[in-house]
């Protein structure tokens, strides 16, 4: 079975007919679901597959898990730090992004931490689907070439921001191939 990590943003909570399909074919093909414990994506994403009663889920938190609405198993990620900062929750991410095979993002075009799984994904090679949410519609990006032409699609000045914001609080970390501004 294909382990899928789906991130989210905050703001793309409410799963439209395009999402929720995309959905449903990974229950069709019976994908392995590795998915955050936040709410706003990752909770709906969460109560999409609890609706189904899809058992294939995992769910991964950085303590007790905030958001674990179909009861399934979890895995838990060694915490980077006493304080629970981007940092903190990004070790979540990249834990999922890690062992997932591929990785799905719904991305508002602003949020930081889907652009950093974004870019893990990327740059550790693996196909990632992209739904932008001002275009409502999903993006496959597998090379550093289709993400230079994804950017194209951003807003500039957003990213721009999310970038730098990702530099600064992950200076150790950062993605290995960032967009151009």
């Amino acid at each position: 079975m294909t382990s899928v990590f789906i991130g989210g943003s905050r703001a793309v909570s409410r799963l439209n007919k395009v999402i929720l399909a995309k959905l449903d074919d990974l229950i069709e093909r019976q994908c392995i679901i590795f998915v955050g414990d936040a709410n706003g994506a990752d909770k709906a994403v969460q109560q999409h597959f609890a609706n189904r009663k899809y058992e294939h889920v995992i769910v991964y938190c950085m303590d007790a898990c905030r958001n674990n609405i179909g009861n399934w198993p979890t895995r838990n990620v060694s915490k980077p730090g006493a304080r629970k900062d981007f940092a903190y929750y990004a070790a979540k991410d990249h834990a999922m992004a890690q062992d997932a095979k591929c990785g799905i993002m719904l991305w508002d075009g602003k949020s930081k931490g889907t652009l950093n799984n974004i870019q893990q994904l990327i740059a550790t090679g693996k196909k990632t689907l992209v739904y932008l949410a001002p275009e409502k519609a999903f993006h496959k990006i597998v090379t550093a070439h289709e993400l230079d032409a994804f950017w194209l699609r951003c807003d500039p000045n957003a990213v721009h921001r999310a970038q730098q914001e990702i530099s600064t609080k992950l200076p150790a970390r950062l993605p290995l191939h960032a967009p151009q501004t």
